[in-house]
């Protein structure tokens, strides 16, 4: 939905109007109307009553055509500032070394178009869409290195046990006489722990017999 309002003759010079509607130019409605409620400017009022009429002419055209547009979903289309008529006035200003100057009086015209369809995207953001559509195309190229596989360590070496061919009755026989020499090895090897012990005690006992007699003599 699109409305225009226009103003026609307002007292006041183009070239000053024109640096107040340059601030609403494709800004929403209600931002709009922010931006000149506080401008310090005299062309700032009339401006806002030609805004709040491009807007009301908006909801009335949407309300004849049945269909459903909320005021603050509008924004600043087009706004534009044309010169008006001087009026041809025949007075004059006196000036210095006796001159005189002609008395023109400044009037513009000013037109504003409200719209209510999708704002097309500005430069800087179809800018950073491009830079991010590319960065994306760029990342799966520019892939991590590959790190390099770290030196297996060296597994423990499995002790393989011989396979062996012969009959089960001959290595029964192998391993009984192997727990046969063990058992032997241990006998002989308790039997020696044994004699050294008594060897000790005995040497023990004679160099206690003869600490009592040198104590008797």
């Amino acid at each position: 939905m699109e409305a225009i309002a226009k103003t026609r003759h307002l007292k006041g010079s183009p070239r000053k109007t024109r640096l107040v509607i340059d601030l609403i130019r494709g800004e929403n409605v209600s931002r709009a109307l922010a931006i000149l409620k506080f401008t310090d400017k005299r062309a700032a009022g009339p401006i806002e009553k030609t805004l709040r009429s491009a807007i009301a002419n908006a909801t009335y055209l949407a309300e004849q055509q049945n269909i459903a547009v909320d005021p603050d979903d509008l924004w600043v289309k087009t706004c534009f500032v044309d010169m008006g008529a001087h009026k041809n006035r025949r007075r004059m200003r006196p000036a210095p070394q006796g001159r005189a100057y002609r008395e023109t009086r400044h009037y513009c015209h000013i037109t504003i178009a409200v719209t209510s369809d999708d704002k097309p995207k500005t430069e800087k953001e179809l800018k950073a869409e491009a830079a991010k559509a590319k960065k994306a195309t760029e990342a799966p190229k520019k892939k991590a290195p590959a790190k390099k596989a770290a030196p297996k360590k060296a597994k423990a070496e499995e002790v393989e046990t011989p396979v062996v061919d012969a009959p089960v009755e001959e290595l029964v026989e192998t391993v009984a006489a192997e727990n046969a020499a063990e058992v032997a090895d241990a006998k002989n090897a308790s039997t020696a722990a044994e004699a050294e012990s008594n060897a000790t005690q005995t040497a023990d006992d004679k160099q206690q017999d003869i600490n009592e007699e040198l104590e008797k003599q």
